[in-house]
């Protein structure tokens, strides 16, 4: 495993390992004790970095990951997130006291605003946090989902330590403004949809996978049949590239983030032990120059196609 150092010191491993499914919620889950394996294998094959969110699974996810790394705390880094409903200084204060139940320690290493909230002022929220890392009991000030006006306001109360996206082949947005900003202002950027909810992995395209009619991604952007159609031609790279390396296509689509300057960690989510180590492999993939042009040229290509669908 490799590590990355956001600008406050605190390391963590270039895979992040994403929580949410582990709640339940919106995922079909598997037991508590599956996941709570997958969390320490995920810690035996070097990840320290744990992602999870008070949302997910309503605070399931939370307790999972406490259980999990219990008796490991000071050697993981622990990140969770606060709803936008409970922006307000006294929510907040609430919500952190309640993580940190639920997670078994009485303090986070990266605290999210999970979501912006243009009904609360986002100078009480910053302030907030401001005092919680004074106070000792977050250790990073962070966002999720925010653009680069809502971060230079937020950056106007207290330094951001880290963002955490949602960027990929399939969705490269933050590229326009927030990534300069970012790594102009020493901002850690943290991914999500890493792998596009699973469009990178090639299950879609090329496994014959399916969606289950219960399954949230149904009708999600991504996984509209016109989209679906369009996004052949990177999934079919993505894969040409993977068995070049030997390795699987979820493991070149993580690779390529990390080889864009300013990514800290890529944050991936599994329930899978053999995809779990496949994600953490994916540190250690050089992709070539050649290799970089063809992703970034096809990606956009997709993009591009996508967005004139939907124009």
């Amino acid at each position: 495993m490799k590590y990355s150092a956001l600008q406050n010191g605190v390391s963590v491993s270039q895979i992040t390992f994403g929580c949410w499914e582990l709640g339940g919620g919106q995922w079909e889950k598997e037991s508590d004790e599956v996941n709570i394996q997958a969390i320490q294998t995920a810690f035996e094959l070097g990840i320290n970095s744990f992602d999870t969110a008070e949302g997910y699974g309503q605070g399931h996810s939370e307790e999972i990951v406490g259980f999990a790394l219990e008796g490991k705390r000071q050697d993981c880094v622990i990140a969770t997130k606060v709803s936008p409903n409970h922006l307000k200084r006294d929510d907040i204060l609430r919500s952190i006291e309640q993580s940190l139940k639920r997670l078994r320690t009485d303090y986070v290493d990266i605290y999210y605003v999970h979501w912006p909230n243009p009904e609360i002022p986002l100078t009480e929220t910053m302030e907030t946090f401001r005092q919680l890392r004074e106070e000792g009991v977050i250790k990073s000030v962070a966002v999720s989902n925010f653009w680069k006006e809502q971060l230079e306001q937020a950056m106007t109360v207290v330094q951001v330590d880290a963002i955490q996206p949602e960027y990929s082949l399939l969705d490269r947005r933050i590229e326009q403004e927030v990534l300069p900003y970012c790594r102009d202002h020493g901002i850690g950027i943290l991914t999500y949809s890493s792998v596009a909810k699973g469009i990178l992995t090639g299950a879609y395209h090329i496994g014959g996978v399916t969606l289950k009619e219960t399954d949230f991604r149904q009708g999600r952007r991504l996984f509209k049949p016109e989209h679906m159609e369009k996004e052949q031609e990177l999934v079919l790279l993505v894969k040409e590239i993977a068995d070049a390396h030997g390795v699987s296509p979820a493991e070149i689509a993580i690779a390529w983030l990390l080889h864009q300057s300013g990514v800290t960690s890529a944050i991936v989510g599994t329930q899978n032990i053999r995809h779990l180590k496949e994600n953490v492999r994916a540190v250690d993939i050089q992709l070539n120059q050649e290799e970089l042009h063809r992703l970034d040229e096809v990606s956009r290509r997709t993009i591009e196609a996508i967005d004139a669908t939907e124009a």
